[in-house]
């Protein structure tokens, strides 16, 4: 049973001043609480890089990236009200054939679904783009110029131009300028796009379809998407695919959270009935990437919480010793009447107040570090410019992720304690005051 005073008592013994320890059981307990707040310290400054350079990552790759693409095939969806087995085999062809219905690409885009933001008419070609010094290959990604202004992040990061400049018919493109660097080409310039995919058989050979098209902006995402990727007029793009009614174009979903892709696969699933082999998502291109940070990052955070955990460890050998050092008192205790339960409690509470003590030392320490991390990065002469602005490293603190580590801390603590609290509990007093 817990009483007040095993907290006033543990209390007492978690100060680990001289007068009240040996100075070497006071030095592995002031030992364990440094371990503690270092560990911790540690664990809150990486974490907090490691979100922000997948925050960075995820707003760099899939800002570019189509988040959810609904390709233009036959999609078949099915009533709900009509799927027994007892229907299907009573049915006739003529019943089956009503039970079934295509459903369009217009009629996707109509249907309100939980985590879209936005849809758009799409069509990406892989091409060939030529400059008058370089060849390289790109993703031509035919768009429509007023839904990429509200709805992308690529529209906030263009160093020159604007996606309303891609008129239709006027065959303009807008590059990244990792691409503009490797072709040298600059704004006003023409560049010959050729696609083998809407290639046409003549007499002197196959024909790959091409145009010259201008430069009319250039965009800076720092991804490795910049060199890739090229964005024109979606009806300019269904000319150059010799496809002008855009009979094969897409459908390209914009999502309030990317990561959030599954909950969205699902509702097109089950409520629309688009096949799951009719849509692509971001995580076949990209997936490999984010899973790797993914997994360095929770690398990262079980070794920290091993030291963490060794830290907390320490607390065992201080509290062994401190029972040792206590047996009389303990003795004195239990025969005016303190339970063995209660003597429990108290190396238990020892632990845990330490436990606080290395907690909240770290806690204060890793937030304070992690927000002025840039700038003591700056003072020691080592500055890193990650972030998209190139301000230095990106950070994004958790306040639920750094509580639920924080109170792991104070877990870890506890079950450290429980050792050394039982087997000060099974103290026999006879012959602990004899020893005295």
């Amino acid at each position: 049973m817990f009483y007040p005073l095993s907290a006033f008592i543990a209390y007492r013994y978690a100060k680990s001043n001289k007068a009240s320890q040996t100075s070497f059981v006071s030095f592995i307990n002031r030992f364990s609480v440094a371990g503690i707040a270092l560990g911790l310290m540690a664990l809150i400054i990486v974490v907090s890089v490691m979100n922000g350079l997948e925050g960075q990552l995820k707003q760099r790759i899939l800002g570019i990236v189509p988040h959810i693409e609904i390709t233009k095939t036959p999609i078949i969806s099915e009533n709900p009200s009509r799927t027994s087995n007892e229907n299907a085999i009573t049915e006739t062809p003529t019943q089956t054939a009503e039970k079934t219905q295509a459903v369009t690409l217009k009629e996707i885009s109509e249907t309100p679904i939980e985590g879209v933001v936005a849809t758009m008419a799409y069509r990406e070609a892989e091409a060939v783009v030529q400059s008058r010094s370089d060849l390289r290959g790109v993703q031509v990604h035919g768009v429509q110029p007023e839904v990429m202004i509200e709805h992308t992040l690529v529209a906030n990061h263009m160093e020159q131009g604007r996606f309303s400049d891609l008129t239709e018919g006027s065959f303009a493109a807008i590059i990244g300028r990792s691409l503009a660097i490797k072709l040298e080409a600059r704004v006003g310039d023409r560049l010959r796009v050729m696609v083998a995919g809407a290639s046409v058989y003549t007499p002197f050979g196959r024909m790959p379809s091409q145009r010259l098209v201008t430069v009319v902006g250039v965009f800076d995402m720092g991804s490795q998407m910049d060199d890739k990727v090229m964005y024109m007029n979606l009806k300019d793009v269904n000319r150059l695919m010799r496809d002008p009614k855009g009979s094969e174009q897409s459908l390209r979903l914009f999502l309030n959270d990317a990561f959030n892709y599954q909950a969205v696969v699902s509702a097109l699933t089950d409520r629309v009935g688009v096949s799951v082999n009719n849509m692509k998502t971001w995580r076949e291109r990209q997936g490999p990437l984010f899973d790797a940070v993914k997994m360095e990052k929770n690398m990262m955070t079980l070794m920290l919480l091993l030291i963490i955990a060794v830290a907390a460890f320490n607390i065992v050998s201080a509290l062994v010793m401190v029972v040792t050092e206590k047996q009389g008192d303990i003795a004195v205790l239990q025969t005016q009447g303190m339970l063995p339960s209660s003597v429990m409690w108290i190396f238990v509470l020892n632990g845990l107040f330490n436990g606080i003590k290395g907690a909240g030392i770290g806690l204060v320490l890793g937030v304070v570090i992690t927000l002025q991390l840039n700038n003591i990065l700056d003072l020691i002469g080592s500055p890193l410019a990650l972030a998209a602005d190139g301000r230095g490293l990106p950070i994004e603190m958790d306040v639920v992720q750094i509580a639920g580590i924080a109170l792991l801390s104070l877990l870890l603590c506890v079950l450290a304690s429980v050792y050394p609290a039982r087997k000060a509990m099974k103290i026999a007093p006879s012959q602990a005051l004899q020893n005295e």
